[in-house]
């Protein structure tokens, strides 16, 4: 049976705090969230929950060899998802995080194999006040846009109940959110780091916070 698809409030401090508390007891017991973050709204489930990701896939129509990230509400929560950080990855973490900077490194044996058909996990802390409250109370997300597979990006609560009502259970209603280019993406899997897509962060930038060490793809 599909579920019935709430949307709930989430602008003031009160709806914020009311929403983060219901939306955590939805994703203790599996299900899917969608909230605005720095770029556009995203849907997910607890990252360690095989069950949730599986979902994921199914709700999105998302093809299983795509990789899904994990979002993180801070660095601290690094170590929670990923096996030995490089000392790299956590400079660049510290950086750049929160902001748009996905680092792939390898992934704790814990998370369900369904996220990524290789050892690894794009990670990254979005810049966006109910994403981090959310991530913060709830722990690690597997997160990816909350659209159907192969359509366009959606930055309203509106646009997302559209699309994805009665496949997903509850969406947190943040306003508009901001839009703009996919993350940057770094590799940090062995030396020197591997600049995968550049994007609102630059691979200037990048090189700068690594001492000029970064290669990248062809």
């Amino acid at each position: 049976m599909s579920p019935v698809t709430r949307v709930l409030p989430a602008v003031s401090p009160r709806e914020l705090e009311s929403a983060v508390h219901q939306a955590v007891g939805v994703l203790q017991a599996g299900g899917l969230v969608a909230f605005p973050t720095d770029t556009v709204y995203g849907v997910g489930g607890l990252a360690f929950s095989a069950e949730a990701v599986g979902r994921l896939y199914q709700a999105k129509g998302r093809a299983r060899e795509k990789a899904i990230p994990v979002l993180l509400a801070g660095i601290d929560q690094l170590r929670q998802v990923v096996v030995d950080p490089t000392p790299d990855a956590v400079r660049l973490g510290e950086q750049f995080w929160p902001g748009p900077l996905t680092i792939v490194l390898r992934r704790q044996p814990g998370l369900p194999e369904a996220l990524s058909a290789t050892a690894t996990v794009g990670v990254r802390v979005p810049d966006h006040p109910l994403a981090l409250a959310l991530l913060a109370a709830a722990g690690p997300m597997a997160v990816t846009s909350a659209n159907r597979s192969g359509g366009p990006s959606l930055q309203t609560a509106e646009q997302v109940l559209t699309d994805l009502g009665g496949k997903i259970d509850l969406i947190l209603d943040g306003g508009r959110s901001p839009g703009g280019r996919p993350s940057t993406v770094v590799a940090c899997l062995g030396e020197p780091p591997t600049l995968l897509r550049e994007g609102p962060i630059s691979m200037d930038r990048v090189l700068a916070a690594l001492g000029g060490r970064a290669s990248t793809l062809g």
